[in-house]
C-alpha cells in the first residue's frame, strides 16, 4: 500500500508576551499511513528541530472553535485583523504559544482531508481488512 504525504512549510509566530513574538519556520506533515495524526516540526535556531504530533481532528476542530486540553490546546483568533489559529503546547521542557495563519493551515488541512476523508482513517490502517479476515476464520 503506498503512502501519501502532505507537507507544507509555513512561518509560525512564537508568542513570547502580548507585545513580543518571533518568527519560527515550521513544517506541517501528514501521512496517509498514520491517518489520525498531524506532525509539526519547528526549526528553531538549533541543530535539533522540535517535533510535535497530535490528533488531526484536534487541529481541524481548532480552526473553528477552542478545543483540546492538557498538552495541546487549539483555538481560532484574530490578531491585528488577521485570522490565526493559536496552539498552546505544554511539555516538560516548557510551554509555547504559537500563532499560525488560519488560511494556510486550513488549506493544508483540506489537502489532508482529500487524501484521507474523515471517518475513513481506520481503512487506511487496514484494520477492517484484518478484522474481516480474522472473523472469517
Amino acid at each position: 500500500m503506498h503512502c501519501t504525504v502532505v507537507e507544507r512549510e509555513l512561518e509560525l509566530r512564537l508568542v513570547l508576551s502580548p507585545e513580543r513574538s518571533i518568527q519560527v519556520p515550521a513544517r506541517l506533515g501528514y501521512r496517509s499511513d498514520d491517518p489520525f495524526a498531524v506532525h509539526i516540526t519547528f526549526h528553531i535556531n538549533s541543530d535539533h528541530p522540535v517535533h510535535w504530533t497530535f490528533s488531526r481532528d484536534l487541529l481541524v476542530e481548532g480552526v473553528f472553535r477552542p478545543c483540546g486540553h492538557g498538552d495541546v490546546r487549539v483555538w481560532p483568533s484574530k490578531v491585528e485583523g488577521r485570522s490565526v489559529v493559536l496552539m498552546a503546547l505544554t511539555s516538560p521542557e516548557g510551554d509555547a504559544l504559537l500563532e499560525a495563519p488560519a488560511a494556510q493551515v486550513s488549506a493544508w488541512l483540506e489537502r489532508t482531508l482529500r487524501v484521507v476523508p474523515p471517518g475513513t482513517e481506520g481503512e487506511q490502517l487496514g484494520i477492517d481488512d484484518a478484522l474481516d479476515e480474522l472473523l472469517a476464520r
